[in-house]
């Protein structure tokens, strides 16, 4: 998967997890958090998005 691939995917899934979060009926706001963190903060991400930001520099 390219870098570009990893960073659009993790858009994606924060994108729904914020769906439904903003959904309205009771939320875990500790649990949301918890699920965009997982996501936001994977190794292979952070890595993908360094790559990216120093071909834009």
């Amino acid at each position: 998967m390219t870098d570009q691939q990893l960073a659009l995917q993790a858009i994606s899934e924060a994108q729904l997890i914020l769906e439904e979060y903003l959904q309205p009926r009771p939320k875990d706001n500790a649990h949301v958090l918890e699920k965009l963190v997982e996501v936001l903060e994977r190794p292979a991400l952070i890595v993908a998005v360094g790559r990216l930001q120093q071909q834009s520099n």
